[in-house]
C-alpha cells in the first residue's frame, strides 16, 4: 500500500489556497404544495465558504437554516441552481472532475451513523470495501492490514475486537468512528462533518471531537463542522460561518465571532447559549436580544422568503434598508466580516452587550 502523504505544517503557505470552496452558491427546490401548485424552495442564497487545509470551519445556525444543503452541494449530492464548486481552484462541473476522482478528495459524514451504515455488512467488508474501491489494497492481506489501521486512527483498539461485529452490535460512538474510518479509508483531503455528534451520547461527544482535531492536526484535512451548538463550535473549530434562513450573514475567527458579534442573528445564537449568569439579573432577561426576537415570530418560509436580509422580521433594529435589499460584505481588520446595515449606517454600536448581571457573591451583604 502507498504511504500517505505528510501533510504541510500548519500556517504555511500550503494553506492559503483554499482545498474545496463553494462561489456564490444557491440552490433552489421545486416542490409542489398542498394546492397542487408548483412553488420554489429558495434553500441556500449566494452562498460563499472556503475550506483550508489543515483548518477546521464550522457553519452554525438554526435546524432549517441550510446547512446540510451547503455540506450536500460540496459534496456533489446536489448541483448548484447557480454559482459553483472550485477543487483546488479548479471548477467542479458537469463532466469537469470525474465523480470517483471528487469523492476520493471530498467525503462526507452524515448526522446518524447507524443510518450510514449497511446493517447487513460487518466492520471488516464496509471498511475493506472502501479501500478496494478506490484502489489503495487489492490483496487480501492489504486489505486485511489496512482496515486494522483505520480502527487503530479512529481509536477502535484492539482492531480485532471489531471486525467482525454487525453496526448494530455497536455502540454510537462506535459507529461513528466506523463511519469515519470510512471516510479516512478514500484518503481525503476534505472532510464534510454534517452534525457528526448531536446523535451521540454527551459522555462521548467529546472524544469524537478530538478525534476530529487530530485528523486536522496530524493529517492536515480540510473539515466543515456543521452544527447548532456554537459551544461545541468554539471548542473545536478555528472559523466560524453563521447562517440564518439560507444567508451567510456572519464569519471569521472563531473568538471574534464570538466575543464581538457584529449580526444580530449571531447575537441571537450566543444569547440562546445556557449562562448561569444570566438568570441571576431579575430584571436582563427581558432586555436581552433573545427574548426581544423571540416575540417577533418564527423564520420565515424559505419557499416564500422575506426581501433583502431575511432576518428583519426578527430583528429589532431592522431598518428601510434591510427590508428592500441585503447588504454588502463589511470586513474588519481581524479577518471578520458580516452582511449587516447596522454597520453601513453607523448604527453597530446597538449590538454591544448589556452589562453583565451582578454575581450572587457580589449581591449578598
Amino acid at each position: 500500500m502507498p504511504d500517505t502523504p505528510v501533510p504541510a505544517p500548519r500556517g504555511t503557505s500550503d494553506s492559503v489556497a483554499p482545498v474545496l470552496e463553494a462561489v456564490g452558491v444557491s440552490k433552489h427546490f421545486e416542490v409542489r404544495n398542498r394546492g397542487g401548485n408548483n412553488a420554489v424552495v429558495r434553500a441556500v442564497e449566494n452562498a460563499g465558504i472556503a475550506l483550508h487545509r489543515g483548518r477546521i470551519v464550522a457553519l452554525v445556525g438554526e435546524s432549517g437554516s441550510g446547512k446540510t444543503t451547503v455540506a450536500r452541494i460540496l459534496g456533489r449530492f446536489y448541483a448548484p441552481t447557480e454559482g459553483e464548486i472550485r477543487l483546488h481552484g479548479r471548477p467542479v462541473a458537469a463532466g469537469g472532475i470525474a465523480r470517483r476522482d471528487y469523492f476520493r478528495k471530498v467525503q462526507l459524514i452524515f448526522q446518524d451513523p447507524f443510518g450510514s451504515l449497511n446493517s447487513l455488512h460487518r466492520v471488516r467488508y464496509t471498511l475493506g470495501r472502501a479501500l478496494k474501491l478506490h484502489g489503495h489494497a487489492r490483496s487480501r492481506r492489504e486489505v486485511e492490514d489496512g482496515v486494522i489501521d483505520l480502527l487503530r486512527r479512529v481509536n477502535l483498539t484492539p482492531p480485532e475486537q471489531y471486525l467482525d461485529k454487525f453496526p448494530h452490535e455497536l455502540s454510537g460512538g462506535q459507529r461513528q468512528r466506523v463511519v469515519i474510518a470510512r471516510a479516512l479509508a478514500v484518503r481525503p483531503e476534505v472532510l464534510l462533518g454534517d452534525e457528526p455528534i448531536s446523535m451521540l451520547d454527551v459522555s462521548i461527544r467529546l472524544d469524537v471531537l478530538n478525534l476530529l482535531a487530530k485528523l486536522r492536526d496530524e493529517e492536515g484535512l480540510a473539515l466543515l463542522y456543521i452544527t447548532h451548538d456554537i459551544a461545541s463550535a468554539r471548542y473545536l473549530c478555528d472559523e466560524i460561518d453563521v447562517m440564518y434562513a439560507g444567508q451567510l450573514v456572519e464569519g471569521g475567527p472563531k473568538e471574534a465571532v464570538i466575543q464581538s458579534p457584529k449580526h444580530p442573528y449571531t447575537r441571537l445564537l450566543l444569547d440562546s447559549s445556557p449562562d448561569p449568569g444570566r438568570s441571576l439579573a431579575a430584571g436582563s432577561a427581558s432586555e436581552g436580544l433573545f427574548t426581544a426576537t423571540g416575540e417577533l415570530g418564527e423564520p420565515p418560509d424559505p419557499a416564500d422568503p422575506p426581501t433583502g436580509c431575511r432576518f428583519h422580521p426578527r430583528c429589532p433594529f431592522a431598518m428601510d434598508e434591510c427590508r428592500e435589499s441585503f447588504p454588502e460584505r463589511t470586513e474588519f481588520p481581524d479577518g471578520q466580516w458580516v452582511h449587516c446595515w447596522l454597520h453601513q449606517k453607523g448604527r453597530a454600536h446597538l449590538l454591544a452587550p448589556a452589562p453583565p448581571a451582578q454575581s450572587l457573591k457580589e449581591t449578598r451583604p
